[in-house]
């Protein structure tokens, strides 16, 4: 089908565009800005006049769309707008650098520099992403807008994932819940944060998002009834205080109720806190906490409040500046509501993040550091002292910069903020590389703890140090800052490195007694005859014994060394595949009888014919094959593009797979071998294992079974769900 495309309407369309983005930039523009988002504007317009999108529609929509997500949705101002707009100008077309920098100033070019450092280039293979993703850190430090616009980038991406190939969509979304969903939720823009994970659900489990919005929109009306009756006497009485105040009610997004059903094992219909009300409050920054705390009291008047659910980010803020009382109360439907209070300020902060966050620091004259430019502190901390390689680099700063936190005091009542689950070693290296690294154990409350003790809010520590202790590997095991962990590894390797040196002269007096001269080709005998990667591992391990230098022998340079030719095959094997598979035929197909790929399922999602799969190249093990929606998948996808195949499964039925399937229900004598029974007799299921748990009258069981696939599963389940007594039925990983 050929579109014709009329260049007069898209001409209006543009300009369309351009009008609603100055209409929301106006408020902010000082006197020369709007001649200059207009210069802007005209060299992107003429930079991108022959380019179209994936989708058929002009090219310059995406920049656009870009500059109004940074207005409208985050906050930014006119630099921004101009960098958004040319912000695929240097990579696309011949302009350069240094003509943005004379056209448009050094920090447009500087954030345009950052930006085309990291576009495009997520396509090769796993460390070239990593390299780029640092990249992009590394110029957080410099200037934090470069992170904003790449966010807006990314979210008008996904917005328009539609018009992408399945395999790019499944690689786009991935890599957006692996890396950039995280990172908007850090940099506090919530709103961008749950529409990314929405919009990831959306491509890689479209039934479970489909099932999911639909039940929000069918549960709508009586939900706008129950929040109106829920906050009119609330209302009534914030006006009788004399308080200006906004209430709304939100329903939670689509991806958080779907992580809610799965952690805690519930239906749609039982989750408590479907939606939040949230009262703001425009009272000046002074009297911010008491007001805060005086609405709480007044919800808590009408309803009863659950204890254990009360957040109190108003007095200690997240470390990415969010502040926010949460309660949940009991209302008289018996359902329970979660209600967040907060200002007008700190209102800004949560949606817009950190552009509200500056604007309110130059605003007021606060002393100190906000948790959040301590965050930014930390990643240039890491991003200087990181001697990893891009991957692992990846992996630690996921772990540290994107988790809640835990509040520990020094013995002398210094307030220190470690990531969730840290432990007493990461304590000690907080406080000092040199205390980290001699470390024998802690005192927590007075009481003396191992290394490994998690740290709970509140503890207060004190660590013990000798001069003779040194860090072992099990360290490893017991930190989870990058700032311990770099620092053991670096220990680690300097007293590697020195255990070699011993095992090095041990080698060379045993070389020197066989009369075998020290060279590149005895080595790599020696090295393929003990089958040790490297020189230094081979030295080192003779200096630690686990190769014992008697077994060092005139034989092994002498005989023509067969293991060697093993480590050729890795190469041949790319090829292998090509030709199995046909250079341009890319697609795997499961179960074929015909087909001499080793593959095998992962069993970290367990996919049976009928589930969306992919295939992954592992480095030893052939190809894994996972569920598109599986979050081992997400990293992998992420990190190792390249080595991802597409897979389909084959029509066959004479393959059984393993599924599992959860039943919960009212207990009674005879359930059981009901159960059984229809596994066993109506659909030639076999069933490797069922444990069934019962108390009070409930029970609940987990069974294990080999099916040929999900319609047949489905079959199952519904068979099951009919049993006298069974209340759920479902299937899970």
């Amino acid at each position: 089908m050929v579109t014709t495309i009329d260049p007069e309407a898209e001409r209006k369309e543009i300009l369309r565009y351009y009008r609603k983005l100055l209409r929301y930039a106006k408020p902010f523009l000082k006197d020369n800005d709007a001649k200059i988002i207009k210069k802007a504007f005209n060299t992107s317009v003429e930079a991108h006049k022959d380019m179209r999108r994936k989708s058929g529609e002009p090219y310059i929509y995406h920049p656009l769309a870009v500059a109004q997500i940074a207005v409208e949705e985050i906050g930014l101002g006119t630099t921004s707008i101009v960098a958004a707009l040319l912000h695929d100008v240097v990579e696309d077309t011949d302009m350069e650098i240094a003509d943005v920098e004379r056209e448009f100033g050094p920090s447009v070019a500087r954030i345009i520099e950052g930006l085309t450092k990291i576009s495009g280039v997520f396509d090769y293979g796993s460390s070239q992403q990593a390299e780029n993703f640092r990249k992009m850190l590394l110029t957080l430090s410099d200037d934090v807008r470069v992170i904003l616009i790449k966010l807006a980038d990314r979210l008008h991406n996904m917005r328009t994932l539609d018009s992408m190939p399945r395999h790019k969509q499944l690689k786009i979304a991935s890599e957006t819940m692996y890396l950039y969903a995280p990172l908007a939720h850090r940099l506090g823009l919530y709103a961008i944060k749950s529409e990314l994970e929405d919009l990831y659900l959306k491509y890689t489990d479209t039934d479970t998002y489909k099932d999911i919005s639909n039940k929000i929109r069918q549960t709508r009306s009586a939900r706008n009834k129950f929040i109106k009756d829920f906050i009119s006497p609330i209302e009534e009485e914030l006006r009788k205080y004399g308080f200006k105040f906004n209430i709304k009610g939100r329903p939670k997004s689509i991806y958080s109720i779907l992580k809610k059903i799965k952690k805690q094992n519930i239906t749609f219909d039982e989750i408590y806190d479907l939606f939040a009300i949230r009262i703001t409050l425009d009272v000046p920054l002074e009297n911010e906490k008491a007001a805060c705390w005086q609405v709480y009291s007044i919800i808590t008047d009408f309803y009863q409040p659950n204890p254990d659910r009360l957040r109190d980010w108003v007095n200690t803020p997240k470390a990415n500046g969010y502040e926010s009382l949460h309660t949940t109360v009991m209302s008289k439907s018996g359902q329970w509501v979660e209600v967040q209070i907060r200002t007008k300020r700190m209102d800004e902060i949560a949606e817009r993040g950190y552009a509200a966050h500056w604007k309110y620091k130059t605003d007021s004259s606060q002393g100190g550091e906000s948790g959040l430019e301590v965050w930014i502190n930390k990643v240039r901390d890491m991003l200087e002292n990181n001697t990893a390689n891009a991957l692992e680099f990846m992996d630690e700063f996921r772990k540290n910069l994107f988790v809640e936190e835990v509040f520990v005091f020094t013995p002398k009542g210094e307030l220190i903020i470690l990531p969730d689950k840290a432990t007493a070693l990461d304590f000690a290296f907080e406080i000092h590389s040199q205390i980290g690294l001699q470390c024998l154990g802690a005192k927590v409350n007075q009481k003396l703890v191992p290394l490994s003790y998690k740290l709970k809010n509140g503890d207060q520590v004190e660590i013990l140090t000798s001069q003779k202790q040194k860090p072992n590997e099990e360290w490893l095991q017991y930190v989870v800052t990058s700032k311990a962990r770099s620092r053991i590894k670096e220990s680690l390797r300097e007293e590697r490195k020195n255990r070699a040196e011993q095992g090095k002269a041990m080698l060379d007096r045993r070389l020197e007694q066989l009369h075998v001269q020290d060279t590149q080709a005895n080595m790599n005998k020696l090295m393929a005859f003990f089958n040790v990667p490297s020189l230094q591992d081979l030295h080192y391990r003779i200096a630690t014994g686990h190769i014992d230098i008697k077994n060092i022998k005139e034989v092994i340079f002498t005989a023509t060394a067969e293991k060697g030719s093993s480590m050729l095959d890795l190469k041949s094997f790319d090829k292998e595949v090509q030709k199995i598979r046909g250079v341009n035929s890319d697609m795997l197909v499961i179960g074929e009888t015909t087909s001499n790929i080793e593959y095998k399922v992962a069993t970290c999602c367990n996919p049976i014919p009928g589930d969306d799969v992919f295939g992954f190249q592992t480095e030893d093990d052939g190809i894994e094959i996972h569920r598109t929606n599986c979050q081992r998948g997400i990293e992998l996808m992420s990190n190792y593009g390249n080595r991802i195949i597409k897979a389909k499964w084959t029509d066959q039925k004479e393959l059984a797979f393993l599924a599992g399937i959860r039943i919960k229900g009212t207990d009674r004598v005879g359930l059981v071998n009901d159960l059984t029974k229809i596994i066993s007799t109506s659909l030639r299921v076999n069933m490797r294992s069922i444990t069934i748990d019962s108390h009070d009258g409930i029970f609940e069981g987990n069974i294990m079974v080999f099916v040929n696939d999900t319609s047949h599963l489905e079959k199952l389940i519904q068979r099951m769900g009919k049993v006298n007594g069974v209340l759920t039925v479902e299937r899970f990983d």
